[in-house]
Order: structure tokens, then sequence, then C-alpha cells
């Protein structure tokens, strides 16, 4: 399933009814215009939901939606090369590299994940000579990455500009003076190939649930997969694609500098068509290094430190996992658990490692 513009109320998932939960829209335009309306919406949306799409149908945002065809092409390129020559790039950090299909864990129990995905940060390629996987190093390819992150930067900076504006923010409180281009961050363009998998029969899974490390994730893709749990939701459920439109959510950066007064949005991604391969592109905005913030244990920290540890949590051995500190795990949101849903409470019961970062 692609995308549409008849939006069903619950989709077939894995032998049971899942819903599919709406989502406000923002138009890009309009919080370029500064429009007070649709600033009061932004902050409405980051502070009960976490989640919107973005419209980028203006003559403002339609750049954006070209560079995310042409990435899609680079991506195909990328991906259907032979494994061993993905495997040369390697994971170089962890947000610069290659990840093949099985590094982590997968979405449902003793399953791996059920994606590849490769990460270029938007301080390495403003470098003379980046470091990028041989197969997609000629100059087209280099302009095609840096036209990708430089448009999702200007979306992303431009909703934090809003959100500052629309919370009375000035001076250097503003999101903005903590997200400066200029300054070191592990902000990074991920691109992913989720491969056909069954939920029945098959070990490699879809993509676990987690909160995002970022301030603000912008996502593209045209296919169906993505699921939420909204704050309160005793359940995930899908969102739609939407045309001409990308989904935004916050991260836990962006909810512990608000004052953890924005939700940073669960979620995960699973194979609704099992015979499908789907591709995705995420922009993460993130804090630069040295920004300080309180995090959801109530610790001082600075966004590097954040960053670490959760993304080393969740790639220990699994007993160690298993033992990490739990505001770690989903960025200290809080999950609601239906009475049926028998597996959810056995994961959360064990806090088992369901998280993924990036």
């Amino acid at each position: 399933m692609g995308i549409t513009t008849e939006v069903p109320k619950t989709v077939q998932w894995n032998g049971k009814q899942v819903p599919v939960y709406p989502m406000q829209t923002v138009d890009f335009s309009q919080l370029l215009s500064q429009e007070p309306a649709e600033i009061e919406k932004l902050v409405r949306c980051c502070q009960t939901e976490g989640f919107f799409y973005i419209n980028l149908q203006g003559i403002d945002g339609r750049r954006m939606l070209d560079d995310q065809q042409e990435t899609l092409a680079l991506m195909h390129r990328f991906f259907e090369s032979p494994l061993e020559v993905k495997n040369e790039y390697g994971l170089v950090s962890p947000h610069l590299g290659y990840e093949p299909v099985g590094s982590r864990t997968g979405v449902l129990e003793n399953t791996k994940d059920g994606y590849e995905m490769i990460k270029v940060s938007r301080d390495e390629i403003q470098r003379d000579a980046p470091h990028i996987p041989r197969n997609i190093k000629n100059s087209g390819d280099i302009k095609v990455l840096e036209n990708a992150i430089a448009g999702s930067n200007i979306i992303t900076k431009t909703i934090l500009s809003a959100l500052s504006t629309g919370l009375g923010l000035t001076g250097a409180a503003r999101f903005e003076n903590m997200h400066r281009n200029h300054r070191p961050s592990t902000s990074t363009l991920a691109m992913m190939h989720y491969i056909p998998s069954d939920p029945v029969t098959d070990k490699n899974i879809g993509h676990q649930k987690h909160t995002d490390i970022s301030s603000l994730t912008l996502l593209f893709s045209e296919q169906w997969g993505l699921q939420i749990r909204p704050p309160g939701a005793k359940e995930f459920g899908f969102i739609a694609p939407k045309v001409g439109s990308a989904i935004v959510n916050v991260g836990d950066s962006l909810r512990f500098a608000s004052g953890h007064t924005m939700q940073s949005c669960i979620h995960r991604v699973v194979p609704l068509n099992p015979t499908e391969h789907r591709y995705s592109i995420a922009y993460f905005l993130r804090a630069e290094d040295e920004t300080m913030f309180t995090d959801s244990a109530g610790r001082y920290v600075t966004a590097g430190q954040w960053h670490d540890e959760k993304f080393y949590t969740f790639t220990a051995p699994e007993l160690e996992q298993a033992q990490a500190p739990s505001y770690l795990l989903l960025g200290g949101m809080n999950e609601e658990v239906a009475v049926t849903d028998v597996h959810e409470k056995a994961m959360d019961g064990m806090k088992k490692s369901e998280v993924k970062v990036y």
C-alpha cells in the first residue's frame, strides 16, 4: 500500500485490525511567513502529540520533494550493490556508515531487525573530502546528498524557529541557538531499506519501538509501515503516507530543551505488505554536542552524552540492555499498556531491548 488520499480508520496487520491514527498538517510556507495561527497549531502538535505532517507542496517546499526523489534513486543504486561493496564502508561512527540487515533487535520477540541503513552526517558532508561509500561517491551523488541534507536542515530549522517564536523565547534561549550550523553535532541523514518479511514466518522483522535521540526527525516515505503510539494510547497504530508531505516527530533532545513540555514520539516500523521492499529517508536534527539540558532522570547532561549513552545502551549485549536504566529506553516517555496486549506487557516488564536509536 502506498500514498493514498483515502485514509482508512483501521488496517489488518499480523492477524488483527490495527488503528490508523490521524495527524495534524502544518504548512511549511506558512511557517516561513510566521503566520500566528500556524505557529500556534505547531506548538500544540508538539506539546500534545509530538508528531505532525509538514506540507511541502507550496513553491518553498517543492524542491525538497524533488531532492527526496533523487535521494531515492541514489539509495536504490547503493542498496542493490553487492554486500561486500556496502560492507567496505562499515559503521564509522554512530551517525556515519553502513549497517546490514540483522544488526539490531527486531520489532517482535526473538527477531532481528529487517532493514539495512546508510547514514551520512551533516558535519561529514561539509568536509573537503567526505567519507562516502565508493559506489555513490561521484560528484553527482555527493551533490544529491548535499541537497538532501541542506533542504532537510532548512525545514527543521524553520520548525525550530517557529517553535521558539510560539513559546515567546528570545535571544540565547531560542532553540536555534543550540543547533548552530558551525558547531559540531551528530545531525545525520539516514537512508533505510526494509526487506520483504512476514511477521509469522521470518526472523528479520521491521524496526523496534523507540523514541529518537534527535530534537526533530523529518521522515520521507511513500510506503506504509510506520506505527506510532500517541500519548495515552494503548496500542500502536499506523500513520498513512500523505501526498506532498513529510512526517515530523519530536525527539528526546527537544523534549528536554523545552523543559519536558513537548512529547517525544514512541514509534516503530512493521511490514504491512510482507512482499514489498520499503524505503525511507530520515533526517535527524540534533543539538550541538555541548548543549546542556536536564534529561528524563533529572541529570544535567550534554546532548553528546545523551546521544552516546542511549546509542551504546542499545548496542550493548542483551543482558546489559536488560539492566540499563529505564529512563534511557524511551526517553522518559510513559506507555499505557492494554490489558490484552500480553506481549507488550511482558517486554516492558523485562525491560528488554526494543529501543532503536540512530
